[in-house]
């Protein structure tokens, strides 16, 4: 590939930034709120699951309540209905029978308000649960509302910085011919964020090394517009007045 010296000078200028752009997303990531939020947010995830639990817990309770309403329903209408008939009729062996029947049914219906008894306090006990879930969801979003506020006024700096140096990219990477720069992302991709590196006293400003005997060489015999690559890291070499050539 072929670029003029100045064009991969360009390369530089936009490594450079490429480079404080990788350091202000790194501080971006590493404010000291993003540990505890981090925290919080695994927090959450397990208490959510602990909701869902006891919401289902709660909901079987309240189906069991409702069954059992629903029986002491039925048994009060078979009572209604058994006591009119009793009121009604003049037949002693039939008298008997429906008072029979009643007092079975009376014997039912205390066992199920008994129950019902039991049930309801089982309902109120996992609703306590929910309701407990829920206020240490609403402690955790608190507490993240805060975090993030505190996030949010420490990284602001930071976002500026990154907006502008973005935008200085931008105008940079307009400068740079199209071939040469993919090549520069390509590169970039594949060497950790760094695509290209100053040649400074034979050194590769990417990976260290020094060049020596045969890869000297064919850098020296390279053209100046040349895109030459570092023989150890791939990287594209820059080289400039202080290349040491």
């Amino acid at each position: 590939m072929k670029a003029s010296p100045a064009d991969q000078e360009q390369l530089l200028r936009l490594q450079s930034l490429d480079t404080r752009l990788a350091q202000l997303d790194h501080r971006l990531g590493s404010l000291p709120q993003a540990a505890p939020l981090a925290d919080l947010a695994a927090r959450d995830t397990a208490v959510r699951g602990t909701r869902a639990e006891a919401v289902g817990g709660l909901e079987d309770a309240k189906a069991e309540l409702a069954r059992l309403e629903s029986d002491v329903a039925v048994v009060e209408a078979r009572i209604a209905r058994d006591t009119d008939r009793v009121q009604h009729t003049s037949s002693v062996k039939d008298v008997a029978a429906l008072e029979s029947e009643l007092t079975a049914l009376a014997k039912r219906r205390s066992d199920l308000e008994d129950q019902e008894l039991v049930v309801m306090e089982k309902v109120e006990a996992a609703e306590a649960v929910v309701a407990d879930i829920d206020a240490q969801r609403a402690a955790i979003a608190a507490e993240v509302a805060e975090l993030e506020s505190a996030r949010g006024e420490a990284a602001a700096g930071f976002g500026n910085e990154r907006d502008q140096t973005e935008r200085d990219r931008a105008v940079v990477a307009g400068g740079v011919p199209a071939d040469l720069l993919a090549f520069y992302e390509q590169r970039r991709t594949r060497g950790g964020g760094v695509g290209a590196a100053l040649l400074r006293q034979r050194t590769c400003g990417g990976c260290t090394i020094t060049l020596t005997g045969s890869d000297l060489e064919s850098v020296r015999r390279s053209a100046p517009d040349d895109v030459v690559q570092c023989p150890e890291c791939d990287r594209i070499l820059v080289r400039t007045d202080e290349s040491g050539l």
